[in-house]
């Protein structure tokens, strides 16, 4: 009797973790940089990548594309897993308008909607940090080479 009631205290210490475990897993893609301090933890992240290169296809550590910096700044920062492209992360994202646009909320460039090639991340005075051709870098949104699609808070 005594062997039977510590097995069932185990087993259910067990799933009570796991229980927990999944509940804060689950949790992680609700963090958003809505808030400053949440801004201020992505921007960190982001900045220390500056300078680095552009590679097609890169999710970092030290070379990026656009929607793979974008991923690894988020996720290093904030646990936040986005998906992989710029097209993914448009529809992932909660659209929001110009007017009500946050610093943290992604930037979204293409030719329509249905065609997102490009994705940065706003840093406020008209300004976003992306990787592009030349690397990560900080560059206004909009620029004559960009055609912002729309505007997204990673929720």
């Amino acid at each position: 009797m005594k062997k039977m009631i510590t097995k069932f205290a185990i087993t259910t210490a067990a799933f009570a973790s796991l229980l927990f475990a999944g509940a804060a897993a689950s949790n992680n893609n609700t963090a958003h940089a809505d808030t400053k301090a949440q801004f201020t933890s992505v921007y960190r992240v982001a900045k220390t990548k500056l300078g680095a290169r552009y590679v097609y296809g890169s999710e970092g550590s030290r070379t990026f594309d656009c929607s793979g910096f974008t991923k690894y700044i988020y996720s290093h920062s904030l646990g936040v897993n986005l998906p992989r492209t710029a097209q993914q992360q448009y529809h992932y994202s909660k659209k929001v308008s110009k007017k009500h646009l946050k610093k943290g909320d992604l930037v979204f460039i293409g030719s329509s909607k249905n065609s997102i090639y490009h994705v940065g991340m706003y840093i406020g005075g008209g300004k976003m940090i992306d990787a592009q051709n030349r690397g990560v870098i900080r560059e206004n949104i909009h620029a004559p080479w960009w055609h912002v699609v729309a505007y997204g808070r990673v929720a």
